[in-house]
């Protein structure tokens, strides 16, 4: 694919932000969410589609995609200039994160031509909203012991077992789902296949979980003799696990198939700035603070730091050393500067750090604190902290495996 020009860029950036700057809402009169695993009422989500759905039929997601399964065909760098004018007008998120950032790359890049052709265009138009059914409530971070068992009948799966943590699944019409085939293989990892399974079939129940912070994102997923079909099953039976792992380098940012937009609020490192340049601490400005403001420095230096290395990681020249260092520390590196910056951002609101969303004393109405504790969620999901340094540790920095 040609590399377009500076001048049809440069065109395309004005074209692009005077479409944002027309259509984007700013406050639509309710909450919305942080991120696609705080999807909590009919209010949110039906809002999100929507705006997913116009975007996308405006020709700004989706654009580096074949055009032939509902994408543009266009040059990549076209999708990266709309995601950043989204980021400029503060645009909500993409409702369908788990379709558009991990089922339509994986889809794209091993799926048969008959997926690519039902899947790929509804996904992009949140005309379907994707789930993932990998986590189980006896398991917790094994993913390989995954025991929801699908067992074939002919032209079906017939599955039984449970998902928990599972993002938008009260409301999705698909799951990316990990199941055992083979309770008998040689290993925990062979019996396992991967399947496109739908929701909205006799067999399956949801359970909505009220978190924390009082938002119902995530829900449990109950398998009742559900009978999926066999021809949506990904790759051959027994390689569940391999596509599983092809799944979570999009989901941990290690492989990019940009489909566009956000699936979260970033936290911009500036809006901490603002905060504290408002806050005292015994009459006297936060800054004053020697200690304050060398950590608040050294947070700006974080997020650039980690800005400059996601430009970095496209230029293989500057990442010969070690190839996928960057890709694999991404997902870590973003999730923990965010959880600290949060927290940051209470320390410094004195006793008005403890009144939350709905308080008219919480500032900025309680942003800080709600970004506080949702901003755990992402470091967990797709593999917690923990386990994202054991993959650099032996991957990255070829350390042994701890036993």
């Amino acid at each position: 694919m040609t590399k377009p020009s500076a001048s049809e860029l440069a065109d395309f950036e004005a074209q692009c932000d005077a479409w944002f700057r027309e259509n984007t809402v700013a406050d639509p009169g309710f909450m919305l969410p942080l991120t696609f695993m705080e999807v909590s009422t009919d209010q949110q989500f039906d809002f999100l589609q929507k705006w997913q759905n116009q975007v996308y039929e405006a020709g700004y997601i989706g654009m580096s995609w074949p055009a032939e399964y509902g994408g543009r065909g266009m040059h990549p760098e076209f999708q990266r200039i709309a995601t950043r004018i989204m980021k400029k007008y503060d645009a909500p998120i993409m409702l369908n994160a788990i379709g558009n950032g991990w089922a339509g790359p994986l889809i794209l890049d091993i799926g048969t031509e008959e997926q690519k052709k039902r899947y790929i265009k509804p996904m992009l138009a949140a005309e379907e909203i994707w789930c993932q059914g990998f986590s189980e409530p006896e398991n917790g971070s094994d993913l390989g012991n995954a025991q929801t068992r699908a067992v074939r009948d002919g032209d079906e799966y017939v599955v039984n077992g449970s998902k928990i943590w599972t993002s938008l699944g009260d409301r999705a019409h698909m799951m990316i789902l990990l199941a055992r085939t083979n309770p008998d293989a040689p290993n925990k990892y062979a019996g396992l296949s991967f399947f496109l399974s739908p929701m909205r079939i006799p067999g399956i129940e949801t359970r909505r979980i009220k978190k924390l912070t009082g938002e119902y994102g995530f829900v449990q997923t109950f398998f009742d003799n559900a009978r999926i079909p066999a021809k949506d099953i990904m790759g051959e039976e027994g390689q569940g696990w391999i596509v599983a792992m092809k799944t979570l380098e999009y989901e941990r940012g290690a492989k990019v198939n940009l489909a566009g937009g956000s699936f979260s609020k970033e936290m911009d490192v500036m809006e901490i700035l603002d905060l504290a340049r408002t806050a005292q601490r015994g009459g006297k400005p936060l800054l004053d603070d020697p200690v304050m403001r060398d950590k608040l420095v050294e947070f700006l230096i974080d997020a650039q730091a980690l800005n400059l290395n996601n430009t970095r990681r496209r230029m293989a020249p500057l990442n010969q050393d070690r190839p996928m260092g960057l890709s694999l520390m991404n997902k870590l590196a973003r999730t923990e500067l965010v959880r600290e910056l949060t927290q940051f951002a209470l320390q410094f609101q004195g006793t008005k750090a403890g009144y939350y969303v709905g308080d008219e004393n919480a500032v900025d109405g309680g942003f800080w604190h709600r970004s506080y504790l949702n901003s755990f969620s992402a470091t967990i999901g797709g593999g917690t902290s923990e386990i994202q340094r054991n993959i650099i540790g032996e991957h990255v920095l070829g350390l042994p495996k701890t036993k």
